[in-house]
């Protein structure tokens, strides 16, 4: 996509936030090291070959084994006749057959689709005739929704896995107990279907002929709502990737000592790694940096999870507001041995900061918050690592990136004003996969991105997201955005979760409406009534609080206030 050169971003053209960044962090990037990430992936696997790479349900795999098994499938994509730039599909939860898949389509020239697992039938459709999809690897698990839709589509590849197929001979009493006793797969015929262990070999006995890529090429077609409507698939090239974990590099840089003359670093991977939050920071970030993701299958199973970060030192958690609260909220966790972790880094939605303070209670780490989006690769702001506190705030715009505030017709805010945070930088998608129109109603003439989340400046280049315009409740013509009743909310000690929404009100044309999940069973709602009282102006007040069980939420865990609004 043509971009037109224009000034930086911030306010005219002053990127103020350079004299807020560590010294160690560049304003702009370094000339990339490596064309395509399939090099940078190659790269990495022999510098780091004896270190692990992955761990995965107590099995380790060494940076040497996942490029070997990742060039097998590459090799068995091209005997399949499948050429650059076709669409595969990875249908997978955080398992070591993941990133083996993954890159080894990255290496053959071709363009990851990642999905979902737990899509439906017609969600999974969409994906694939959206994307053209002409493969799919697929969890056992999962096979019975390809199955519903396989015919309806363009797949020419149907690739099954079980749950044990890179877990060794412990694999055999894993795939029993997925099977049989715990019933986790449903009955599904797909008779033209590959196993995952026969593709590998049918691979190892196949030449594979290295596919020249060129940055510019497209390496995922990252499914996202954006700001509205249907699921679309933003373009996101090697580039734009390679540009983002080096960014990330940078700006982590200064907290971690990574790289081949350090000693290994361990994240934990919670988030799906088909996300593209894990698939940036959690496992590009950590191949290039010769760092072990631990993949958590289930992060859901908190008790299972817990016991698994018992069993080893960790330095990094990527993760969510709600993944935080949950941790917390059990007992075994509280107790582990926190001396490692050295970086907590979040993102995906807003950390409330009694979450935040909490969690620097517990565990002496601070957290770290960015922003983000799908079309974005995702990072485009930070917090600086050494700050010395949770901020509250998204950071700044990182390396080579400008962040411009601007007004519903385009314009540039002063400083402290809320607008819409427009975002341009060389992890900036190239548009939406197949949609011109949808692509032009997001970007601007001067190449910046339209996120659709409002927010504000301050003199520092510090950000802080007010909400998504969509969120924004209007009362008696004052604006009141979500976050802020949402984390006035959690304040209360006897709240576990809240999620705020506008309802129809004939009084002041729309009120507050407080979903709220009980930490206190016996939590009335005049007492979350009176606490926000205490907090909040009388037009931001919630005018109506109904307590349930749970909050509907994403698959990262994400709150979705649109399933609550109905």
């Amino acid at each position: 996509m043509k971009t037109i050169s224009m000034p930086a971003g911030g306010v005219d053209g002053e990127r103020i936030w350079l004299s807020s960044y560590a010294e160690s962090v560049p304003a702009e990037l370094p000339p990339f090291e490596f064309e395509s990430l399939g090099e940078l992936f190659d790269h990495s696997c022999k510098l780091y070959a004896q270190r692990d790479a992955f761990s995965s349900m107590g099995r380790n795999m060494s940076f040497e084994a996942l490029g070997r098994e990742a060039t097998k499938i590459a090799a068995w994509l091209q005997k399949a006749g499948f050429a650059k730039g076709d669409r595969i599909a990875v249908m997978m939860p955080n398992l070591l057959q993941s990133p083996v898949v993954v890159y080894g389509i990255l290496k053959a020239g071709m363009v990851v689709v990642n999905v979902n697992p737990l899509y439906t039938p017609r969600e999974l459709r969409h994906q694939l005739k959206d994307s053209g999809a002409v493969a799919i690897f697929v969890l056992e698990n999962f096979a019975h929704t390809v199955q519903a839709v396989a015919g309806d589509t363009d797949l020419r590849r149907i690739v099954v896995s079980s749950m044990g197929d890179m877990l060794g001979l412990k694999g055999h009493l894993v795939n029993f107990v997925v099977r049989k006793i715990k019933k986790m797969v449903p009955a599904w015929s797909l008779p033209q279907a590959h196993g995952f262990r026969s593709v590998l070999a049918e691979g190892g006995r196949a030449s594979f002929k290295p596919a020249r890529v060129e940055r510019g090429d497209i390496a995922f077609l990252q499914y996202t709502g954006g700001t509205t409507g249907v699921s679309k698939g933003a373009v996101l090239t090697h580039a734009n990737l390679i540009a983002n974990t080096m960014q990330m590099n940078f700006w982590l840089g200064s907290t971690l000592e990574t790289g081949i003359n350090s000693k290994p670093v361990t994240f934990v991977c919670a988030l799906p790694l088909y996300h593209i939050f894990a698939l940036t920071v959690n496992s590009l970030m950590g191949i290039s940096c010769g760092a072990k993701n631990l993949l958590i299958v289930n992060p859901r199973d908190i008790p299972a999870f817990v016991k698994e970060l018992g069993q080893q030192p960790f330095h990094v958690i990527i993760g969510l507001n709600t993944l935080f609260t949950a941790l917390m909220n059990n007992e075994n966790f509280r107790k582990l041995d926190f001396s490692s972790l050295k970086l907590t880094f979040a993102g995906g939605m807003s950390v409330q900061r009694p979450v935040a303070d909490r969690w620097r209670d517990i565990t002496g780490c601070k957290i770290t918050e960015g922003y983000g989006l799908s079309e974005t690769s995702p990072v485009a702001t930070a917090n600086r690592c050494s700050e010395a506190d949770f901020t509250g705030m998204i950071g700044m715009p990182i390396s080579s990136t400008d962040v411009s505030i601007r007004n519903e017709e385009g314009v540039t805010l002063p400083l402290g004003e809320v607008g819409e945070i427009c975002i341009r930088g060389p992890q900036v998608m190239l548009g939406y996969w197949q949609r011109p129109e949808e692509t032009a109603k997001v970007m601007t003439p001067d190449g910046y991105f339209r996120t659709g989340d409002m927010g504000v400046m301050n003199e520092r280049g510090y950000i802080k997201i007010v909400d998504r315009k969509k969120d924004m409740i209007l009362v008696s013509g004052f604006n009141v955005y979500p976050n802020e009743i949402e984390e006035v909310a959690v304040m209360h000690p006897g709240v576990l979760e809240a999620a705020a929404i506008g309802v129809a009100d004939p009084h002041s044309g729309e009120a507050v409406k407080l979903f709220v999940v009980r930490k206190d069973p016996s939590l009335t709602e005049q007492q979350v009534k009176d606490h926000c009282a205490q907090n909040l102006t009388n037009y931001k007040r919630p005018r109506h609080v109904e307590f349930r069980t749970e909050l509907p939420k994403s698959n990262v865990g994400k709150i979705l206030r649109k399933d609550l609004r109905g």
